[in-house]
């Protein structure tokens, strides 16, 4: 039996360069760039004391204010994404049901404790110290009464999937970059197989905020480099010094090839192939020969079996050292000759890191660049890296028509997703 294809037919981002996927394009295509001071909170502890923020998000656009009170930042950023990628595709909730999938994935960890820190004070002893007894008998009146609702990981797959009434199959996976790209792998593969026609799938994160960046800023994956303003994120690159985080949200309308057409929908890119590896070293580093991201690329090409190599390619693009000189080993033990002859971004330096919405908005990008015939640069890609000697796309957009693209993504304990999208038109 022949596998279905399986089309994107929606895009919906939610970006620091704005909402919406025509936005956040144009953005990236100009060059522009969402990164600055933070301006949350401030930094000072912290390295890293920049990020692409999304100061002006209103969420009761897209949500109930009874649901803004379950739900945390990224998981309205989800709301947000998944909404303009309806809309995208040109669906109703009347036209979703039980055949319609939904496969998230992110990388949140903890509720919105703001609030609540003030109010700790309370329980402190008279040494200081925190008073467990007092935690107890204050509890109530400290800690939110649906605290642990809006702290779920999945708690995003609730708000979505009630907002628009999706019943089908549903997963929620999660981590960093790897989360959201395995996400749109296994709703792939839901519709490939039948169950379900329609599929809603992508990642988001709020990871600027104090608490994900905390835990981050000590990893040693994040640039120091506060001095060079939007310029410390520099994928391969000589001066490359590790990553910028960045919020938001890559949501995508996955749908049955066949069904699209028949409607009349615009399908950006045909979603043919997911592969998946793993890099079995220590965290936070890669395996110096990218074997994870290799042998995710190559089941990936193996899977949509496209009969042309690929000729672009949304590379993950952490900007530490290891990353990127693994990266273009993975790519060239992949592709072999014909790595050469793609051409390697990264919207990084544009859009932020954003951990569990990065693999997902390379997905979404891709379909962008085969659906538009562009391929954005690589944003402060001045001189390259020892090691990165591939075609990175630097200094302005390229119009290449690319017809075959992969989008990478690669997780802080070795994991590695890779996905073929291939042009419709």
């Amino acid at each position: 039996m022949t596998p279905r294809r399986v089309a994107v037919t929606g895009i919906g981002l939610v970006t620091a360069l704005g909402e919406g996927a025509r936005v956040t394009w144009s953005a990236l295509v100009a060059g522009r760039t969402g990164i600055g001071p933070l301006r949350a909170y401030d930094p000072s502890p912290l390295r890293t004391r920049q990020g692409a923020e999304i100061p002006d998000f209103d969420p009761s656009e897209f949500m109930s204010l009874r649901s803004m009170r379950t739900s945390t930042r990224g998981d309205q950023y989800g709301v947000a994404a998944a909404t303009l990628a309806l809309r995208d595709a040109g669906l109703e909730p009347r036209d979703l049901g039980h055949r319609t999938g939904l496969y998230l994935g992110g990388n949140k960890d903890i509720c919105q404790r703001d609030d609540s820190i003030a109010d700790m004070e309370a329980i402190r002893g008279a040494d200081g110290a925190p008073d467990m007894r007092l935690l107890g008998e204050l509890a109530r009146s400290i800690v939110p009464p649906l605290a642990y609702v809006e702290g779920l990981q999945n708690g995003g797959t609730y708000h979505i999937s009630s907002l628009f009434g999706l019943r089908g199959p549903n997963a929620f996976y999660a981590g960093a970059a790897d989360s959201g790209a395995t996400a749109i792998g296994r709703a792939m593969r839901a519709i490939r197989r039948g169950e379900a026609d329609i599929a809603v799938a992508g990642g988001y994160d709020d990871a600027t905020n104090w608490w994900a960046m905390a835990k981050l800023d000590g990893l040693g994956v994040l640039s120091p480099r506060n001095d060079l303003d939007a310029g410390a994120f520099r994928p391969f690159d000589r001066d490359h010094s590790g990553s910028v985080i960045g919020d938001g949200a890559a949501i995508l309308v996955l749908e049955e090839y066949d069904r699209a057409r028949r409607r009349g929908a615009h399908c950006y890119a045909e979603l043919a192939g997911y592969g998946m590896g793993n890099d079995c070293v220590r965290a936070p580093a890669s395996d110096p020969a990218g074997r994870g991201l290799a042998r995710a690329i190559t089941a990936a090409l193996a899977d949509a079996d496209a009969g042309t190599p690929a000729d672009c390619v949304l590379s993950h693009g952490c900007a530490t050292t290891l990353g990127d000189t693994s990266e273009v080993r993975a790519l060239r033990t992949a592709l072999g000759s014909d790595a050469d002859r793609a051409a390697v971004t990264s919207v990084k330096p544009q859009t932020g890191h954003l951990v569990g919405g990065a693999g997902a908005l390379n997905a979404a990008l891709a379909a962008l660049a085969l659906d538009s015939g562009v391929v954005p640069a690589t944003a402060n890609h001045e001189t390259p890296a020892p090691g990165c000697d591939l075609d990175i796309v630097s200094g302005a957009a390229r119009r290449s028509r690319p017809r075959v693209a992969l989008a990478l993504a690669r997780g802080l304990e070795g994991q590695a997703v890779a996905l073929t999208l291939t042009a419709t038109n």
